[in-house]
């Protein structure tokens, strides 16, 4: 279905995750972000797409490597693909493959399309990275911690900041990445609004937004979270709390308790990493440093 639209944007809703598809006109081209998600849904993308095209050049834009995210890529083989150069180089790009086989199997799915992992054209290797067609300009950051391949795209003169799974509404973090980088992701809302003009902000999950003060919001309930999260696991306090508020709980459970285990895990690889450097240079040596950085404090 269609979450939004006007004259340069329609968001479509899957039934499923309330995953987002995006579809952006400029004077330009089309831009086609994240077709998803069941057979049906995505030729109806299609079809929008070979009404309004014309004779735009048609880019396929994926924010991370996510099997709900790619699904769509078969149908839409003749676009130029944009993504990062991380999710190009994928090592696990039949493990990716394979989830979207066993999705269709266990619910007798058939596509018109293939199965295919995306090929990519345009690679995202920097930080800030800018593309430029015509008058419409793409600039790209790195958005790691849910995944390790992730990008936020802002497009301008439209304001249209593409976030992937992150700054969602119904949605907490969900870490399959490293929760420090997902922190640091979340961190360049302050610097996109700095540098961009930002009109809408649309989540792979949820729903669109075009209120700034909702957008801070979303990013502060996540920091939160992991925060929250992270502290609790230090202290040894139960943490169902952080759950609250939050629909869908007999799935998000399973992905709480899974962040849970992956925040116990880094945890523990940093207390690993700091007995290697007291075990490099002597406790007293690791003593005289903390004295040291204490005193330039002071």
């Amino acid at each position: 279905m269609i979450q939004f639209q006007n004259s340069n944007v329609t968001v479509f809703q899957s039934l499923l995750y309330k995953t987002t598809s995006t579809v952006i006109q400029t004077e330009d081209c089309i831009i086609v972000v994240d077709p998803n998600l069941l057979p049906v849904e995505v030729e109806m993308i299609r079809e929008y797409v070979d009404n309004v095209k014309g004779d735009r050049p048609l880019y396929l834009l994926f924010t991370h490597s996510d099997w709900d995210h790619l699904i769509g890529y078969g149908a839409f083989q003749e676009a130029i693909v944009i993504a990062s150069g991380a999710l190009s180089l994928k090592e696990d790009k039949e493990d990716i493959l394979n989830q979207i086989f066993k999705f269709d199997h266990q619910y007798y799915l058939d596509r018109s399309y293939p199965i295919l992992y995306p090929l990519v054209d345009i690679e995202v290797k920097e930080e800030g990275q800018v593309l430029e067609i015509g008058n419409t300009k793409l600039t790209f950051y790195h958005a790691q911690g849910h995944t390790d391949d992730g990008i936020f795209t802002v497009i301008e003169p439209l304001g249209i900041w593409l976030a992937g799974d992150y700054l969602s509404d119904i949605e907490f973090p969900f870490i399959y990445d490293n929760s420090e980088k997902y922190e640091e992701t979340l961190r360049k809302t302050d610097e996109l609004f700095n540098q961009h003009n930002i009109q809408y902000l649309i989540p792979g999950h949820g729903h669109i937004t075009n209120i700034k003060e909702e957008i801070k919001f979303r990013k502060i309930a996540a920091q939160i979270y992991i925060k929250e999260l992270r502290e609790s696991i230090k202290e040894n306090r139960t943490n169902s709390n952080l759950l609250q508020g939050y629909n869908y709980l007999l799935e998000f459970q399973t992905i709480h308790e899974e962040n849970s285990t992956l925040i116990k895990k880094e945890l523990s690889t940093s207390s690993v990493n700091l007995l290697e450097i007291v075990d490099d240079q002597g406790i007293e040596e690791v003593l005289d440093n903390a004295e040291e950085d204490r005193e330039e404090v002071i």
